[in-house]
This record gives structure tokens, sequence and C-alpha cells, in this order.
């Protein structure tokens, strides 16, 4: 069992110990389930009364965080706790998780496929022609990748995820399990016969470096050109991006996010769960969308926070929900004042 001890753990984060810096931890734990030998953080405000009862031995707080009473675990004070936690899984992942190397058999890869050094390449994957990779690539089981893909540096592809033909995926990009990049988008015109003859989408998906797909999220393909998710931009599980849409640089959507065709969407943005987009429209910077909300026109104000569906501000949606929560008894009173004027 590796240990380190808080004078080691401040030494890497370059922050400063309050206690006692010999105490060592050997694991990491939320701070409200914290035991002794744990290492936990606190970032936000509305877990700080956990940091007088946990049984954690280290805690993460920011430069600026001052105890109300006295703790009992070693704080180690950093600029941002939640940063320098996330710094740390990361190191812990490293040391727990073989890093894997080699082709392993049964996989295919076309002779006219070429790739960097250290490549990892899972049993039942395939690789079809004209195929570029970079340094270090991790494609693991039952990966498809279609003709003529590029893909950048330290890009890691998990079981069964798909990259249609033609796509580009930059360096440092993670693609998990069942994710889908490349198919088709939804492109259908009517016919005098009342069917639907299938537009052809030859554009490609162009995820850039530091994008991450989770599982079972689809981005399809453009018509033209290309689907584009810009740097460091961050997509959850089950989502769904349309085609031609583009994604700014460090957005970010939780799950059951859908982005209908054409819309362009600014940097910085974060949309809550099962968010939808209409089609054809533009979002600016830092825009922010609770959890359901829906948005039907373009918007153009940055920073706006908008809830609701269709969503509108979010002051506004909750001065209006004062109101509209009490319509019930609102119709009933009325009811009442109806029932007397007539009885008069």
């Amino acid at each position: 069992m590796i240990q380190f001890s808080a004078e080691q753990v401040a030494e890497v984060l370059q922050g400063t110990v309050v206690g006692n810096p010999e105490v060592k931890v050997h694991t990491v734990a939320k701070i409200e389930e914290a035991t002794q030998g744990a290492l936990a953080f606190l970032a936000n405000p509305k877990y700080k009364d956990y940091l007088y009862t946990t049984g954690a031995s280290i805690v993460l707080v920011n430069n600026d965080f001052k105890p109300e009473k006295e703790v009992q675990a070693t704080l180690i004070k950093v600029p941002d706790a939640y940063q320098a936690f996330a710094s740390l899984m990361e190191m812990v992942a490293e040391a727990l998780y073989e890093k894997k190397n080699g082709i392993e058999q049964p996989s295919f890869m076309h002779e006219t496929a070429t790739h960097g050094e250290g490549l990892y390449l899972g049993a039942f994957a395939y690789i079809g022609k004209n195929v570029k990779m970079g340094k270090n690539v991790k494609i693991y089981p039952q990966v498809y990748i279609g003709d003529n893909v590029k893909i950048g540096d330290d890009t890691i592809l998990y079981a069964g995820c798909k990259i249609y033909h033609d796509c580009v995926l930059g360096s440092n990009v993670t693609i998990h399990s069942g994710a889908v990049i490349g198919a088709d988008g939804f492109g259908f015109a009517p016919t005098d016969t009342a069917n639907y003859k299938k537009i052809p989408q030859i554009g490609n998906v162009i995820l850039e470096d530091f994008v991450e797909i989770g599982s079972n999220t689809t981005v399809d393909r453009a018509t033209m050109g290309h689907t584009i998710i810009r740097k460091g931009a961050k997509l959850d599980n089950l989502i769904q991006i349309g085609h031609n849409v583009e994604v700014g640089e460090s957005t970010v959507m939780a799950a059951q996010a859908g982005v209908a065709g054409s819309t362009k969407i600014g940097r910085n943005c974060m949309f809550g769960g099962q968010a939808g987009i209409t089609g054809h429209i533009t979002v600016a910077d830092e825009v922010k969308l609770t959890a359901k909300a829906g948005v039907l026109s373009s918007i153009e104000e940055k920073g706006a926070i908008l809830m609701g569906a269709p969503a509108f501000n979010i002051s506004d949606f909750r001065k209006s929900y004062v109101y509209f929560r009490k319509l019930p008894e609102l119709e009933s009173r009325l009811r009442s004042i109806e029932k007397k004027t007539q009885d008069k």
C-alpha cells in the first residue's frame, strides 16, 4: 500500500500545510464519507459542515478558507481545491491502471494505415484504409475506425466506440464506450409521394484537442463541410449533436442534452441535463442553460442564464414561477368570486 504524507502532497500541489505535516494517506474519498487514511477536498461551501465531522486525515481547501471552529484533519491550502484534487486523482489513476501497449490478436489494421510509437490496439478492433494515428494512441477492444480517419497523439478510444470514415480527432481526445462519431446527419427531403428522399451526408466530424465524449453520445457528420467540437469541450453521456453543429471551446453539456442541426454554440457555455436547442440558431459565449431548458431562438447576450421551456431569463422565470405555481389556487378563488357574483 503506497502512502503519502501531507508534506509530500503539499509539495506536489505547491500548497501550504496547516496541521500535522507527517500525517499519511493511502486513498481519496468524498469529505462526507472519508475515514482515517483518506484525503478529501472542500470546494463547495454547501459541504463546509462536513469539514468538522469528517474522518479524513487530510483535506484540501482553498487558500482563502478560514475554519469557523477546530478541525481535526490536517489542511492543505491551495489556490483551487477542486483543481488540485482533480490533479491528484489523475496521478492516482495513472498509478493504479496498467498502461496498455502493443497489438492484440485477433484485430485488423489495413496495410495502408499508419501509427506512431506507443500504440495499443485491443482485440477485435478494426482500423480501415489510410487511417493515420499519432503517438501513444490507445484503441480498446471492439473499436471501429473507418477509412481516412486521422487521430492525434495521446488520444484514447474506449471499448466499442465507432468512428466513421473521414473524421478527424485531435490530440488528447477521449471517447468513451458506445459513442458514435460521424454517423449520417438527419437529412431527408419530402417528395411528391408523401415519402422522404435521403440527402447524402458527405461532410465529416472534427473533434479538436482535449475534447471528451461520453458513453453512447452521438455526433453526426455534416451534410457538407464539418460538424465541429472545439478544443476542450466536454460532452456527457447520451448526448445528441446534429449535423453541421459547432460547439465552442471549453463548452460543457450534461447528459441527454440535444443540439439540432446547423446551430452554432459559443465558448465556455454550460448546458444542464436534457437541455434542448433547436436548429439553425446561434448561442453566445458563456451562456448557461438549466436542466430541461428548451431554446427555440438565438441567444445573443453573452453570459445569459436561461431556464424553462421555452427558455427565458432565469430571474424572470423565477418571478413568473411564483405566479404560475399558484394557478390552481387562483382558479379556485376566481370560481368562488364568479359564484358569489352570479348569486347576487
